[in-house]
């Protein structure tokens, strides 16, 4: 009997045999879809290139990074440090009218005042060289104690508007994250609505801060009273420790002026918003405040130093024999000088501050009340054109979800209609 060649079947009982076989490599697959074709090109894959048969799509079925949207001076999402950075300098450069214009306003009003009790100053300096007694010199320090109570009026005025001015700088950084320009008459229009409560939290915090180093004081003059050079041991660490306290409320308190202005609320309640938006946030906080504050104080010597060697040069040119009246017009030209050097390098360095804790008070709200889908939704919708990102709208929103008023249709399974 012959041996049946390999790919041969033998017949038994009288069955006939399997014939074309299918080979190996050709067998169809369970539920009749094709196998798979060879691929074109050699029999090799193009690196980079999907196998036919998969779809497109990154490696592994895993999702493409979509990067958050950038309309304007940030991206819609929580911020890094350089992002706030390079948000403030943005947001100055497309508002300069009304950001520089108002901070200008705001210093030149302060320069004003400092440049008369420097003059008063001098003058008073003067004025002592020639007591010769102690009644006269009693006399005289009746107009000094004077002028020092208006340098600490000086300070408070500052303060003060510095304050309110925060919360107004607030409304054309809100505006630039979504790229919407806004110029300085729209800028107090949508301000001066919050102007009171704006007011009443500065001279809150004003007052607040005056009352506690009158208190620090105080108690540093009945110690000293009471027990003498050993009272340093004790006046020492309350005082460093005063001054840790108040930076700390500062901190916490510091969001108040834009909270006010961009939620519209109260005096009470933007300062307790401002507390919660810094829990837990405090220490990133002090670093961006400290760093941006040597950055800025660094800017303005860098730049004073020139006016001062200019104001010295100039008074040696008009006074290089001096006498009394000669030296006071020196000093009044370069005090003019040096306070107007000084107002436009102030203006700069306030609204760059301002703008920082602008950006923090919209990063703290993207962290924590999801305010970057706020204003996606803004940005895609177009709604408030004029208005202040951020804030309550005061128009009806037609793209909320689920429709019908918040309550799905009764088709939807698993939901029922309101009752």
């Amino acid at each position: 009997m012959s041996q049946p060649e390999h790919g041969q079947n033998p017949s038994s009982g009288g069955q006939p045999g399997w014939t074309n076989q299918p080979q190996w490599g050709n067998q169809p697959q369970w539920g009749g879809p094709q196998g798979w074709a060879a691929p074109q090109g050699g029999g090799q894959y193009s690196q980079g290139q999907p196998a036919p048969g998969w779809p497109s799509g990154p490696p592994y079925g895993q999702p493409l990074y979509v990067a958050p949207p950038k309309p304007g001076v940030i991206p819609l999402r929580p911020l890094q440090f350089g992002e706030i950075l390079d948000g403030s300098f943005q947001s100055i450069r497309r508002n300069a009218a009304s950001m520089f214009g108002s901070a200008l306003i705001v210093q030149a009003i302060g320069a004003v005042f400092i440049g008369i009790v420097t003059v008063g100053m001098f003058q008073l300096s003067m004025s002592l060289e020639n007591v010769s007694s102690e009644a006269e010199f009693t006399e005289a320090m009746g107009p000094f104690l004077a002028i020092m109570a208006g340098t600490l009026g000086v300070s408070v005025l500052i303060g003060f508007l510095g304050s309110v001015l925060q919360g107004v700088l607030a409304v054309p950084v809100a505006r630039a994250v979504l790229n919407r320009r806004t110029g300085f008459k729209q800028m107090w229009k949508l301000a001066g609505r919050r102007i009171w409560p704006l007011l009443g939290v500065a001279v809150l915090l004003t007052l607040g801060g005056l009352l506690a180093a009158a208190a620090v004081i105080g108690i540093a003059v009945l110690l000293f009273t009471a027990m003498g050079p050993a009272a340093l041991l004790v006046v020492l660490p309350l005082g460093l420790g005063s001054i840790v306290f108040f930076v700390w409320i500062a901190l916490k308190l510091m969001l108040a002026p834009a909270a006010i202005v961009v939620e519209r609320t109260g005096v009470y309640d933007g300062l307790l918003r401002s507390w919660h938006l810094t829990r837990n946030n405090w220490w990133r906080i002090f670093g961006i405040t400290l760093v941006v504050a040597i950055m800025v104080g660094i800017i303005a010597q860098i730049v004073q130093i020139p006016a001062s060697l200019a104001a010295a040069a100039i008074g040696q040119v008009m006074a290089p024999h001096p006498d009394p009246e000669t030296v006071a017009s020196t000093l009044v030209v370069t005090t003019v000088i040096s306070t107007a050097i000084g107002a436009l390098v102030g203006s700069v360095t306030f609204a760059f501050q301002s703008s920082v804790s602008a950006l923090l008070y919209m990063d703290l709200r993207m962290r924590r009340d999801g305010l970057d889908v706020e204003l996606m939704r803004l940005m895609e919708t177009g709604a408030d054109p004029d208005g202040i990102p951020g804030a309550p709208s005061d128009l009806p929103r037609n793209d909320t979800w689920p429709p019908h008023g918040g309550h799905f249709p009764p088709s939807v399974p698993g939901h029922r209609p309101p009752a």
